[in-house]
């Protein structure tokens, strides 16, 4: 089990490591987006991000499947029950982590496609033209912006700063669908996987929460019990007196409710076991 628990460390360690590449992919979107014509080092570091993740996931998508495939020969060789289940388990837990962030870095790249179209739109209308949603897709599917650029004449600053920004948007939104198609095709296996395991996946946790709260419980009632046993041991034990000689045996109360020694009835014949202080031995036992 120890080669596959670090076999696990590594999965997680990559998974996190691609979480902080989509971190870094949104800021140079951010970054893309703010400015009409982005510096070329700040699209050349988001390609180079992209093709990181993309080779990242690639590795930890085949580690995956390995362990997956690994499962049938587990149950038929000797590998124990609680192993297998262990080894399960944590490979439907990194799967879904691993679903999770690549579905976080799909939601970055959608959003930057809307955001870059809207921008297109946007430079369009300055040069004159007004088109719809529709007619924007219909642009980017056809993979050339000249479809709406061609009768727009470049008469202006204004108008030529607006067909360049219009050509740079497009240019970064065929790389960007790119990227999707790949990514949708490596991961539609995993998500479902992930979602069929959801279920389990979602017991175990409850269950550790569930173990979570019986301990803090337990620490609780332990607090409670410590607090009683201090209390019980502050009572002062009374001495016995020569002359208190009857044989009456009687249980000494422990700490009432309010945290005080308890007294009670009994009290009135505790003092012929010699158990209370000499001051409450009656007068006629003490001449």
């Amino acid at each position: 089990m120890d080669d596959f628990f670090h076999q696990v460390e590594e999965i997680r360690t990559s998974i996190a490591k691609i979480a902080q590449y989509v971190e870094e992919v949104k800021k140079n979107h951010s970054i893309i987006l703010s400015a009409p014509n982005p510096e070329g080092k700040t699209k050349e570091d988001l390609e180079d991000l992209n093709k990181e993740i993309k080779k990242t996931a690639s590795k930890i998508r085949a580690k995956l499947k390995s362990i997956e495939q690994s499962f049938d020969q587990d149950e038929s060789g000797d590998r124990t029950s609680v192993d297998l289940r262990i080894r399960r388990t944590q490979h439907s837990v990194l799967s879904r982590k691993f679903v999770e962030v690549m579905t976080e870095y799909n939601e970055a790249q959608t959003l930057f496609r809307e955001r870059s179209k809207g921008r297109i739109q946007r430079q369009l209308e300055i040069t004159g033209r007004t088109t719809t949603d529709e007619e924007l897709e219909e642009m980017l599917e056809s993979g050339s912006p000249s479809v709406f650029t061609a009768d727009i004449i470049s008469d202006s600053q204004i108008t030529r700063q607006a067909l360049n920004e219009i050509e740079s948007r497009h240019k970064d939104i065929m790389k960007l669908e790119t990227s999707i198609r790949e990514l949708h095709e490596m991961f539609t296996d995993m998500a479902m996987f992930v979602e069929t395991q959801g279920e389990m996946i979602n017991n175990i946790e409850k269950n550790v929460m569930n173990a979570t709260d019986y301990v803090e419980h337990a620490k609780e009632e332990t607090k409670k019990a410590i607090k009683y046993h201090s209390k019980a041991r502050r009572c002062k034990p009374g001495f016995i007196h020569p002359l208190a000689t009857s044989r009456t045996f009687e249980r000494i109360p422990g700490p009432s409710q309010d945290g005080q020694c308890g007294h009670g009835v009994a009290r009135t014949r505790l003092w012929t076991l010699g158990v209370i202080p000499l001051g409450d031995i009656p007068a006629s036992l003490t001449r």
